[in-house]
C-alpha cells in the first residue's frame, strides 16, 4: 500500500468531521473574540477551510515563501463562503494526495516568511503535521468558541454531549 493510499481514509475522515463543524458556524458570530489574543471566530473558521489547501502546495511546491508586508489573511463574509472554499480545497488536496508517488513524501517542503526558515520537513511530514494536525487543532479550538456561544457541536469521533440528548431522559429517571 502506498503512502497515499494509506493517508487518504484518515484525509477523508477528517475532512467530514471539519465540514460537519463549519457547518454549524453562524454569520452573525464572525466577529466573536474569546480573548484579545484569539482570532475572531470568523477568520478561525476561514483558516480552518483554508488549511486542506496547503496539502495542495505542500506537493506543488517545495518551498513556499511568504511575505509579510504582502501577506493577509483570508475573512470570509458567511458561513457559505466558508464552505465553499472548504470543499474546493478538500477537493484539490484529495485528487493531489492520490496522485502522489511514494518518492514524492519524502521530498523535503520548507516555509520562509519574511525571508526567515520557519520549517523544512519531508512533504509526508507537513501534511499530517502542518496540514491535518495544525486543522485538527483549529477545528478544536473553533469548538470551543462555538460551545461558548451555545451552538451545538457535532462528534468527531463518537457523539458530542449535544447529540447524546437522548440519554437525558433516562439519565433523569435513573
Amino acid at each position: 500500500m502506498s503512502f497515499s493510499e494509506a493517508l487518504l481514509p484518515e484525509f477523508d475522515a477528517e475532512m467530514k468531521n471539519t465540514r460537519a463543524l463549519l457547518e454549524r458556524v453562524p454569520d452573525n458570530l464572525f466577529d466573536y473574540q474569546p480573548h484579545p489574543k484569539s482570532m475572531k471566530l470568523g477568520r478561525l473558521a476561514g483558516h480552518v477551510a483554508e488549511l486542506p489547501g496547503w496539502g495542495i502546495t505542500t506537493l506543488d511546491q517545495d518551498v513556499l515563501e511568504l511575505d509579510p508586508s504582502s501577506w493577509k489573511p483570508w475573512i470570509p463574509g458567511n458561513r457559505a463562503e466558508i464552505l465553499e472554499a472548504f470543499d474546493r480545497n478538500v477537493e484539490k488536496a484529495r485528487a493531489a494526495i492520490a496522485a502522489t508517488p511514494d518518492q514524492k513524501w519524502g521530498e523535503i517542503w520548507t516555509m520562509k516568511f519574511g525571508g526567515n526558515t520557519v520549517m523544512s520537513l519531508p512533504k509526508a511530514g507537513v501534511m499530517r503535521g502542518v496540514v491535518m494536525n495544525h486543522m485538527i487543532h483549529h477545528r478544536a479550538q473553533l469548538g470551543v468558541y462555538l460551545r461558548l456561544n451555545n451552538v451545538e457541536i457535532p462528534g468527531m469521533y463518537g457523539p458530542s454531549a449535544d447529540e447524546m440528548k437522548f440519554w437525558e431522559p433516562a439519565a433523569a429517571k435513573a
